[in-house]
């Protein structure tokens, strides 16, 4: 085990979920910072030196691992976020996509990445990025966490990718189910 990893028992595992059985927890959050350490160095080294990019983050899955990426990234950029939803209370997407807050940042000949916590069913990114690509970036790549690789139609798949994610349903670093969950360090199937 990596110095400095923790390793929860499983009263402290029960505390931390409110005592909800967990199925078993998928990514470890060591396991977890490497790939996004390795996936902020990945997209720093796609742009030229002194790029200043705009990474957009779909909220509220993807404000954890945003937060830790950006982190990683050796380049100037800025932060902002939309806020879209497809999965209310459910475990599955309702197929109905609804944009909730557009902070209508100018992204005309920026470079951006937008970055979501986990593309399953595609229809978030098939969505955004024409929407996005009206307002004319200077280019626009998609960095997931989690794909499931469930769409095959989608209109830009993405260029970073943390993890090939199993057909389970996933909670933690910042998946939810029903708003819960969000807070824990690992990735787990419920």
């Amino acid at each position: 085990m990596p110095e400095g990893a923790s390793v929860m028992n499983s009263d402290e595992m029960l505390a931390t979920t409110g005592g909800r059985e967990l199925e078993r927890i998928v990514y470890s959050a060591e396991r977890i910072a490497a790939r996004v350490r390795e996936m902020g160095r990945d997209i720093g080294s796609a742009y030229p030196e002194g790029t200043r990019l705009l990474v957009l983050g779909l909220l509220k899955g993807s404000f954890v691992f945003l937060a830790d990426l950006v982190r990683c990234i050796a380049l100037p950029l800025q932060v902002d976020f939309l806020v879209v939803s497809s999965y209310g209370l459910g475990t599955t997407s309702s197929g109905d996509v609804e944009t909730l807050y557009d902070p209508g940042t100018p992204i005309e000949g920026r470079h951006v990445v937008l970055v979501e916590d986990i593309i399953d069913s595609g229809r978030t990114v098939n969505e955004l990025v024409p929407e996005l690509i009206e307002r004319g970036p200077a280019s626009l790549e998609v960095c997931a966490l989690l794909h499931k690789h469930l769409a095959d139609d989608l209109v830009l798949e993405p260029r970073w990718v943390g993890f090939d994610a199993p057909g389970e349903f996933l909670v933690g670093y910042g998946l939810d189910h029903a708003e819960d969950f969000r807070h824990l360090p690992f990735i787990a199937a419920i």
